[in-house]
């Protein structure tokens, strides 16, 4: 299954962006999907994970209440809403997938087989 992130862009601080990540495949087939973001020097992390199995999600305190995680299963396709954006959420942005069978804590990149292509975020004035 493929993974095709877009939606990045360049923002004002306090301003919103809506990634989409759509997927070749079947979403919902997935254990886990989830956006991570990478800055330069700096190691990839989990912003917002959604469990398929559950619908339990994970989001740091450092995007909790300006960053939501949805899901649409008939499209195939994840969104990231930002709002409130900060210099500091500037990074490239992936969405990624993991298997079933995987459970537990969901903010691993290394438990993700599955990535899209990046889309970069760029906050700045």
């Amino acid at each position: 299954v493929q993974l095709q992130a877009s939606g990045g862009g360049l923002v004002q601080p306090g301003g919103s962006l809506t990634l989409s990540c759509t997927a070749s495949g079947v979403i919902s087939d997935f254990g886990a999907i989830g956006w991570f973001r990478q800055a330069p020097g700096k190691e990839r992390e989990g912003v917002a994970c959604l469990s398929n199995l559950n619908d339990i999600t994970y989001l740091p305190d450092s995007v909790k209440y300006r960053f939501t995680i949805s899901r649409d299963a008939a499209k195939n396709t994840l969104y990231l809403q930002m709002n409130s954006l900060k210099p500091e959420d500037t990074a490239v942005y992936y969405c990624a997938a993991r298997p079933r069978w995987l459970v537990g804590g969901m903010d691993k990149p290394a438990d993700y087989d599955s990535w899209g292509q990046g889309t970069q975020v760029t906050v700045s004035s």
